[in-house]
């Protein structure tokens, strides 16, 4: 069975913090002064010439590290790609500066005058949308280029969805694969299952809602109907939830329920001599012509080492029953939801990010 769980995050009672007060030598108090004390040394240290690498939330505020609040302040250039997302972020953290934007369709303008900055000794920042930069988002040509020409480059680590949803799913985390977005036509992206199909270790992918269904459905048919998965949604936001079980289970859910907000989908690793069925009507799609349908079905189940009966329930376009003892492995127990906090969902813009 597929599993369900809903996480939102513990919600401050005061949002914005400001009439927040506790009663002195309280832990609450203790943490507020240390916080204090942390972010005081961070901007008293100005970030140093070169390019600064700067994550973000994911959806709850409370995810944004000290750093990343220095360094927004202090950097004598800051870059985001849509200005109207990082200044919502800047004015919860009381920053108030100048933005310039580089993104996907801006970029071969601004790097040269990004590399100038750079080549005059100043620092300066890029920050995504949400999350880490670079990843599902414009950036490495940047950093590229700035490597080349010899300048410092920095990372300010923070949030990613695409780790964050990996250590949710209830698969093994000790070696994984990221590959981003799938291809948006079916063709190509049932091409990148294909080839996905032995890997024998987790996939994160990152996809847009209105294509999560088509993905699963894709999934089910090239990896097998019990391979496990995950589907994260929303995380860290109000609304999160993660859903785990067979990618049957999973594709069925996704096409009786479209999810809204952000995607992320890890896939679970091969199972050591699984024979899906994609694997078994190439086979049959192989056999010579003048082969009849039983002698094929023989050779196909023999050469395979599945049961006749799933053979030929498949040269009939029949979908095979579920082989014994091929149950999806449960995953970890359910999370009890807590109070909702953190800025309210975004919706998407396109294309998802590394949220």
């Amino acid at each position: 069975m597929s599993e369900e769980t809903g996480n939102a995050p513990a919600s401050d009672s005061v949002t914005d913090g400001s009439a927040a007060s506790f009663a002195p030598g309280t832990r609450e108090a203790r943490a507020l002064a240390a916080a204090a004390r942390l972010l005081t040394i961070q901007l008293l240290r100005p970030p140093a010439p070169g390019l600064h690498l700067v994550a973000t939330p994911i959806g709850n505020l409370g995810d944004i590290t000290l750093r990343a609040i220095a360094v927004m302040a202090l950097a004598d250039c800051l870059y985001c790609e849509d200005t109207r997302h990082t200044r919502k972020l800047l004015e919860q953290c009381g920053i108030d500066r100048q933005l310039q934007v580089y993104e996907d369709h801006g970029a071969e303008r601004e790097r040269p005058r990004i590399l100038a900055a750079l080549a005059s000794g100043a620092s300066v920042a890029l920050v995504s949308d949400a999350g880490m930069p670079l990843v599902s988002d414009p950036g490495y040509k940047l950093v590229r280029e700035a490597l080349a020409a010899g300048h410092d480059v920095s990372v300010v680590p923070g949030a990613s969805s695409a780790l964050a949803a990996l250590v949710v799913s209830g698969l093994p985390t000790d070696r994984f694969m990221f590959e981003g977005f799938l291809p948006s036509r079916q063709l190509a992206r049932r091409q990148r299952l294909e080839a996905l199909r032995a890997a024998d270790l987790p996939v994160i992918l990152f996809e847009a809602p209105n294509r999560l269904a088509a993905l699963l459905a894709d999934g089910r048919e090239i990896l097998g109907d019990h391979r496990t998965a995950a589907v994260a949604r929303e995380l860290t936001k109000r609304f999160e939830e993660v859903r785990r079980g067979s990618l049957a289970e999973l594709a069925e859910w996704a096409s009786a329920t479209p999810p809204r907000g952000e995607v992320c989908v890890v896939l679970g690793p091969a199972v050591p001599g699984e024979v899906t069925d994609a694997m078994i009507r190439e086979r049959l799609a192989a056999m010579p012509a003048d082969l009849s349908q039983r002698d094929a079905v023989r050779l196909v189940a023999a050469d395979l080492g599945v049961s006749r009966g799933r053979v030929y329930d498949l040269s009939l376009g029949k979908e095979a029953p579920p082989a014994p003892g091929a149950a999806p492995v449960a995953g970890p127990p359910p999370i009890a939801d807590l109070p909702p906090s953190g800025p309210r969902p975004s919706r998407m813009r396109g294309r998802s990010k590394d949220r």
